[in-house]
């Protein structure tokens, strides 16, 4: 009796699961927390280091993902992130004609849309993808940067991304792949810290989110994420056209935070964006908390749907 009660009260206080919860609730909390008490995220210590450390807690997630992907999968894994990023950059680029869709610039559309964000793709592929799914985050480091959008917006020639940068952001998927297929004992330490990890960087991703930046982008940021999740919608069905799931293009129609730092590095390439800078970085900001909360939703509704059909 004593112990039906307690199961009972626990209930009352059981949070309800969520397709990728294990991100979203932490990035929530963090996004609250900068925009109410920023001041407490800056507090030192252990505190700020994790909230500017995201970019450690992907180096780990993206180690403990290679050291589960069998040398076997590796071609699949390029395969795959060849496919989910080919239709996410034509599709960007085709808004390139006109400059006003509905108080969207062509250097916001295309600067948005045209980044994926790497860390939120990985936490999202540690849960509902498979060895490919995952692996493909390698191939999503080629978007890192404001290149593409120069590229389509004449500014060729200007490239903020380094060979070492690319190198450095394949690495710790490289080294994961060797050690884990070299060493059985590394795979075994690593892979129970992937999840803990991924909740740990949803906290931190949302700690460099806030309300303000949602409601400075208005009608038009919340515009750029519908646009962004639909091209999501279309890079599933290619995903899926080519053999995949369609899970890997749906978690990528997000948009990375460092979207935010194309429109200037455009404007101080040709200064006749300068004036498109202000609205263009307001909408992406916008545009980056909605996606970082819709797409891991419909990833996993796909994966829900995918598992009812096959019978799972």
């Amino acid at each position: 009796m004593a112990e039906a009660e307690a199961e009972k009260t626990q209930g009352r206080f059981r949070i309800p699961r969520l397709p990728g919860d294990i991100m979203i609730y932490p990035m929530l909390l963090g996004l609250l927390l900068h925009s109410f008490v920023p001041g407490l995220l800056e507090i030192g210590g252990f505190t700020t280091a994790v909230v500017h450390g995201g970019n450690a807690l992907v180096f780990v997630i993206l180690f403990g993902i290679g050291v589960g992907i069998n040398f076997r999968s590796t071609p699949k894994a390029v395969k795959t992130g060849i496919m989910i990023i080919i239709p996410k950059l034509v599709l960007s680029v085709a808004f390139f004609m006109g400059d006003d869709l509905l108080g969207l610039s062509s250097l916001a559309i295309i600067g948005g849309v045209s980044f994926c964000n790497i860390a939120l793709y990985t936490g999202i592929m540690a849960e509902y993808g498979d060895e490919a799914e995952r692996g493909a985050a390698g191939i999503l480091c080629f978007t890192a940067g404001p290149t593409i959008t120069m590229i389509a917006l004449g500014a060729a020639g200007i490239a903020d991304i380094s060979v070492g940068q690319l190198v450095g952001s394949l690495l710790p998927i490289v080294l994961g792949i060797v050690l884990g297929n070299l060493f059985p004992f590394v795979k075994q330490l690593m892979a129970p810290g992937v999840n803990p990890c991924i909740a740990v960087l949803g906290f931190a991703l949302g700690c460099g989110m806030s309300l303000e930046s949602l409601v400075a982008g208005g009608i038009s940021g919340i515009v750029l994420a519908v646009i962004c999740l639909a091209i999501g919608f279309a890079t599933a069905g290619f995903d899926r056209l080519t053999g995949g799931t369609g899970k890997a293009g749906m978690a990528c129609s997000t948009i990375a935070g460092t979207a935010m730092t194309t429109p200037p590095a455009v404007a101080a390439s040709d200064a006749s964006y300068a004036a498109l800078v202000p609205v263009a970085t307001a909408q992406i900001a916008a545009a980056v908390i909605i996606t970082a909360l819709v797409a891991p939703l419909l990833t996993g509704w796909l994966d829900e749907r995918i598992a009812a059909r096959e019978g799972r």
